[in-house]
C-alpha cells in the first residue's frame, strides 16, 4: 500500500558532506515527505558516502538537482509552498513554537555557513532549535533536519 506524502519538501542548499547529504535522504524517506531538491555545491546519488548513510533512501525518495536555489525558490512561492530556513539568526523563531503552513518546503543550508541572507530574505519564516549546553551554538545539519521535520510531520497529522 503506497502511503500518501506529507505536503513537505526538503531544499539541500550547499551542504558540503555527502554524509550529511545521506542522512537527511533517509530521514526524507522515514517521513514521507514529497520531494528533496538538492542545490548549489549538494552531491548527488549515486555517492557511495550518500548510499552508506541513506541505506537506500536515495533510491526511492525523489529528488532533483537546480544549480539555482533563488530561481527554485521563487517557482515555489509561486505554487503556494511556505517557505521555512533553518538558520540562527536575529528573525529566528522557536521551531516548536512556529506557526506552519503547508504546503512547506524546509530549507537546510550549508554545515558551516548556513544560508545567506539573500535567501533569508525571501522566505516567510525561519526556525532554529534552542540549544541547552554551554558550549553548542547548533547541531549537526542532518541532525536538525530530523528533528525539525519530524515536528513539521506532527503538525501536518493533527
Amino acid at each position: 500500500m503506497k502511503k500518501v506524502k506529507f505536503p513537505i519538501i526538503l531544499i539541500l542548499d550547499n551542504i558540503r558532506s555527502l554524509h550529511n547529504v545521506g542522512a537527511i535522504f533517509r530521514t526524507a524517506e522515514a517521513c514521507n515527505v514529497e520531494k528533496i531538491y538538492l542545490t548549489g555545491i549538494c552531491g548527488k546519488p549515486p555517492r557511495k558516502e550518500i548510499s552508506k548513510t541513506a541505506l537506500g533512501a536515495e533510491k526511492v525518495v525523489e529528488w532533483e538537482y537546480k544549480k539555482s536555489i533563488l530561481d527554485l525558490i521563487r517557482d515555489l512561492q509561486k505554487q503556494g509552498y511556505f517557505l521555512v530556513a533553518a538558520e540562527l539568526n536575529q528573525r529566528s523563531i522557536n521551531f516548536k513554537k512556529a506557526d506552519y503552513k503547508f504546503p512547506l518546503a524546509l530549507i537546510m543550508g550549508h554545515e558551516r555557513e548556513g544560508i545567506s541572507d539573500e535567501i533569508l530574505d525571501l522566505v516567510d519564516l525561519i526556525v532554529e532549535i534552542p540549544m541547552l549546553g554551554v558550549h553548542a551554538k547548533s547541531l549537526n545539519v542532518a541532525t536538525s533536519c530530523g528533528i525539525i521535520l519530524y515536528e513539521m510531520v506532527l503538525r501536518v497529522k493533527s
